[in-house]
Protein backbone atom coordinates (compact mmCIF):
# COMPACT_ATOMS: atom_id res chain seq x y z
CA UNK A 1 0.00 0.00 0.00
CA UNK A 2 1.38 3.39 -0.96
CA UNK A 3 1.31 6.10 1.66
CA UNK A 4 -0.08 9.42 0.41
CA UNK A 5 2.18 12.45 0.64
CA UNK A 6 1.00 15.23 2.87
CA UNK A 7 0.67 18.74 1.53
CA UNK A 8 3.70 19.46 3.71
CA UNK A 9 5.86 18.37 0.78
CA UNK A 10 4.95 21.64 -0.95
CA UNK A 11 5.46 23.80 2.12
CA UNK A 12 8.80 22.12 2.78
CA UNK A 13 9.75 22.13 -0.90
CA UNK A 14 10.50 18.43 -0.90
CA UNK A 15 13.15 17.55 -3.40
CA UNK A 16 11.89 16.71 -6.87
CA UNK A 17 14.27 14.59 -8.92
CA UNK A 18 14.29 12.96 -12.32
CA UNK A 19 15.91 9.57 -12.74
CA UNK A 20 16.37 8.11 -16.23
CA UNK A 21 14.21 5.03 -16.72
CA UNK A 22 16.12 1.74 -16.47
CA UNK A 23 14.92 -1.77 -17.28
CA UNK A 24 14.36 -2.51 -13.59
CA UNK A 25 11.70 0.29 -13.62
CA UNK A 26 9.52 -1.59 -16.13
CA UNK A 27 7.44 -3.49 -13.53
CA UNK A 28 6.63 -0.24 -11.69
CA UNK A 29 5.72 1.51 -14.94
CA UNK A 30 3.53 -1.39 -15.99
CA UNK A 31 1.66 -1.28 -12.65
CA UNK A 32 1.06 2.44 -13.10
CA UNK A 33 0.00 2.01 -16.73
CA UNK A 34 -2.68 -0.50 -15.74
CA UNK A 35 -4.39 1.93 -13.35
CA UNK A 36 -7.64 3.50 -14.59
CA UNK A 37 -6.50 7.12 -14.19
CA UNK A 38 -3.51 6.36 -16.45
CA UNK A 39 -5.36 4.19 -18.97
CA UNK A 40 -7.85 6.99 -19.58
CA UNK A 41 -5.18 9.10 -21.32
CA UNK A 42 -2.50 6.66 -22.49
CA UNK A 43 -2.58 3.62 -24.75
CA UNK A 44 -2.43 -0.08 -23.97
CA UNK A 45 0.16 -0.79 -21.27
CA UNK A 46 2.06 -3.39 -23.35
CA UNK A 47 2.33 -0.97 -26.28
CA UNK A 48 3.32 2.01 -24.12
CA UNK A 49 5.91 -0.05 -22.27
CA UNK A 50 7.27 -1.18 -25.65
CA UNK A 51 7.80 2.46 -26.58
CA UNK A 52 9.66 3.08 -23.33
CA UNK A 53 11.82 -0.01 -23.90
CA UNK A 54 12.75 1.43 -27.31
CA UNK A 55 13.67 4.74 -25.64
CA UNK A 56 15.81 3.06 -22.99
CA UNK A 57 17.42 0.87 -25.67
CA UNK A 58 18.33 3.92 -27.77
CA UNK A 59 15.99 3.08 -30.66
CA UNK A 60 13.88 6.19 -29.95
CA UNK A 61 15.34 9.60 -29.10
CA UNK A 62 12.66 10.36 -26.47
CA UNK A 63 14.16 10.75 -22.98
CA UNK A 64 12.11 8.93 -20.29
CA UNK A 65 12.34 9.59 -16.54
CA UNK A 66 10.76 8.44 -13.30
CA UNK A 67 10.08 11.47 -11.16
CA UNK A 68 10.53 11.33 -7.43
CA UNK A 69 9.16 13.68 -4.81
CA UNK A 70 10.83 13.51 -1.42
CA UNK A 71 12.56 10.32 -2.55
CA UNK A 72 9.32 8.54 -3.56
CA UNK A 73 8.72 7.42 -7.13
CA UNK A 74 5.42 9.07 -8.04
CA UNK A 75 5.25 9.19 -11.82
CA UNK A 76 6.68 9.27 -15.29
CA UNK A 77 7.83 12.20 -17.44
CA UNK A 78 9.50 12.33 -20.85
CA UNK A 79 10.64 14.80 -23.45
CA UNK A 80 10.82 14.27 -27.17
CA UNK A 81 12.28 16.11 -30.15
CA UNK A 82 9.90 17.77 -32.59
CA UNK A 83 12.56 17.50 -35.32
CA UNK A 84 12.87 13.75 -34.76
CA UNK A 85 9.08 13.37 -34.74
CA UNK A 86 8.90 15.14 -38.10
CA UNK A 87 11.80 13.08 -39.49
CA UNK A 88 10.08 9.87 -38.34
CA UNK A 89 6.81 11.00 -40.04
CA UNK A 90 4.86 11.47 -36.79
CA UNK A 91 3.72 14.78 -38.25
CA UNK A 92 1.38 12.78 -40.50
CA UNK A 93 -0.72 12.27 -37.34
CA UNK A 94 0.16 15.68 -35.89
CA UNK A 95 0.69 18.14 -38.75
CA UNK A 96 0.93 21.04 -36.26
CA UNK A 97 4.45 19.84 -35.45
CA UNK A 98 5.63 21.25 -38.80
CA UNK A 99 4.74 24.75 -37.58
CA UNK A 100 7.26 24.49 -34.71
CA UNK A 101 11.02 25.00 -34.81
CA UNK A 102 12.81 21.70 -35.44
CA UNK A 103 14.72 22.12 -32.16
CA UNK A 104 11.48 22.35 -30.14
CA UNK A 105 10.69 19.62 -27.64
CA UNK A 106 7.46 18.16 -26.35
CA UNK A 107 6.81 16.95 -22.82
CA UNK A 108 4.45 14.24 -21.52
CA UNK A 109 3.86 13.16 -17.94
CA UNK A 110 1.58 11.13 -15.74
CA UNK A 111 1.33 10.71 -12.00
CA UNK A 112 1.48 7.00 -11.30
CA UNK A 113 0.00 7.03 -7.82
CA UNK A 114 -3.70 7.89 -8.07
CA UNK A 115 -3.93 9.08 -4.46
CA UNK A 116 -1.49 11.87 -5.35
CA UNK A 117 -3.70 13.44 -8.04
CA UNK A 118 -5.06 16.96 -7.54
CA UNK A 119 -2.48 17.91 -4.90
CA UNK A 120 -0.33 20.26 -6.98
CA UNK A 121 2.30 17.61 -7.61
CA UNK A 122 1.88 17.60 -11.39
CA UNK A 123 2.43 21.34 -11.77
CA UNK A 124 5.33 21.33 -9.27
CA UNK A 125 7.04 18.42 -11.03
CA UNK A 126 6.44 19.96 -14.45
CA UNK A 127 7.83 23.32 -13.29
CA UNK A 128 10.97 21.61 -11.96
CA UNK A 129 11.36 19.65 -15.21
CA UNK A 130 10.89 22.83 -17.27
CA UNK A 131 13.60 24.53 -15.18
CA UNK A 132 15.94 21.65 -16.01
CA UNK A 133 15.09 21.84 -19.74
CA UNK A 134 15.39 25.65 -19.85
CA UNK A 135 18.82 25.48 -18.21
CA UNK A 136 19.83 22.89 -20.81
CA UNK A 137 19.00 25.50 -23.48
CA UNK A 138 15.72 24.30 -24.95
CA UNK A 139 13.93 27.36 -26.27
CA UNK A 140 10.56 26.02 -27.44
CA UNK A 141 8.70 23.57 -25.21
CA UNK A 142 5.22 22.25 -26.00
CA UNK A 143 2.69 19.90 -24.48
CA UNK A 144 -0.49 18.53 -26.07
CA UNK A 145 -3.05 17.15 -23.60
CA UNK A 146 -6.42 15.82 -24.64
CA UNK A 147 -8.70 18.85 -24.43
CA UNK A 148 -11.03 16.97 -22.09
CA UNK A 149 -8.24 16.28 -19.56
CA UNK A 150 -9.07 19.33 -17.46
CA UNK A 151 -6.94 18.26 -14.49
CA UNK A 152 -3.81 18.08 -16.67
CA UNK A 153 -4.59 21.35 -18.44
CA UNK A 154 -4.92 23.16 -15.09
CA UNK A 155 -1.56 21.72 -13.97
CA UNK A 156 0.09 22.76 -17.24
CA UNK A 157 -1.33 26.27 -16.97
CA UNK A 158 -0.01 26.53 -13.39
CA UNK A 159 3.42 25.54 -14.72
CA UNK A 160 3.20 28.39 -17.24
CA UNK A 161 1.93 26.81 -20.47
CA UNK A 162 -0.57 28.70 -22.62
CA UNK A 163 -2.84 27.30 -25.32
CA UNK A 164 -2.08 28.19 -28.91
CA UNK A 165 -4.37 25.87 -30.86
CA UNK A 166 -6.22 22.59 -31.16
CA UNK A 167 -5.64 19.50 -33.25
CA UNK A 168 -8.32 17.00 -34.16
CA UNK A 169 -6.68 13.60 -34.51
CA UNK A 170 -7.56 9.92 -34.53
CA UNK A 171 -7.43 9.77 -30.71
CA UNK A 172 -9.50 12.89 -30.00
CA UNK A 173 -8.77 16.59 -29.80
CA UNK A 174 -5.45 17.78 -28.43
CA UNK A 175 -5.09 21.20 -26.86
CA UNK A 176 -1.77 22.57 -28.11
CA UNK A 177 0.14 24.44 -25.42
CA UNK A 178 3.52 26.14 -25.38
CA UNK A 179 5.72 27.68 -22.76
CA UNK A 180 5.94 31.42 -23.51
CA UNK A 181 9.43 32.95 -23.85
CA UNK A 182 9.05 35.09 -20.71
CA UNK A 183 8.22 32.01 -18.60
CA UNK A 184 11.14 30.09 -20.12
CA UNK A 185 13.52 32.94 -19.33
CA UNK A 186 12.21 33.06 -15.76
CA UNK A 187 12.78 29.31 -15.37
CA UNK A 188 16.31 29.46 -16.80
CA UNK A 189 17.48 31.77 -13.98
Amino acid sequence: METPLSKAWMRNKAEISFVPVRPDDYPLLERWMRRPHWRQWWGEPAVELGYIRAMVGGRDSTKPFIFRVGGRALGYIQYWSVGDAIRDAHDNDAPWLSDLPSDAIGVDLSIGVESELSKGIGSAVLSAFLRKLAREGYRCIVIDPDETNHRAIRAYEKAGFVAFGRHVGNDGVALLMRLPPDRKAELAR
